[in-house]
């Protein structure tokens, strides 16, 4: 029977496919973070994700609503989140997602 390993011990030695995992992780993060930075508060809470692929910024919101709101905000979005992580940005989506069941910000 194999020893079982706490979840921090795997998580620290990795290999190449978890590294890469954590590395998109915090990529999404940050971009998340500057995304709702440079919103205003009442759509920042509405946000659930953000992330940039292949040059497009996709932003995940809770309600159709609220995507509608973040919709006339897509150009400045665009031109602040890809100067400010120094990224070529063209287009922007934006997604109504499920919000996890931990999810519990305003609006939310």
């Amino acid at each position: 029977m194999r020893k079982s390993k706490d979840i921090n011990e795997l998580l620290e030695g990795g290999g190449e496919r978890l590294t890469d995992l954590k590395n998109r992780s915090r990529a999404r993060a940050a971009v998340l973070a500057r995304v709702l930075e440079v919103l205003p508060p009442p759509l920042a809470a509405a946000v659930v994700s953000a992330g940039i692929d292949t040059r497009r910024l996709t932003v995940g919101v809770a309600s159709a609503a609220w995507a509608a709101r973040l919709r006339y905000l897509s150009e400045m979005l665009r031109t602040r989140v890809g100067e400010s992580l120094q990224v070529d940005i063209q287009t922007v989506r934006i997604k109504v997602v499920q919000p996890p069941p931990d999810w519990r910000r305003a609006g939310g």
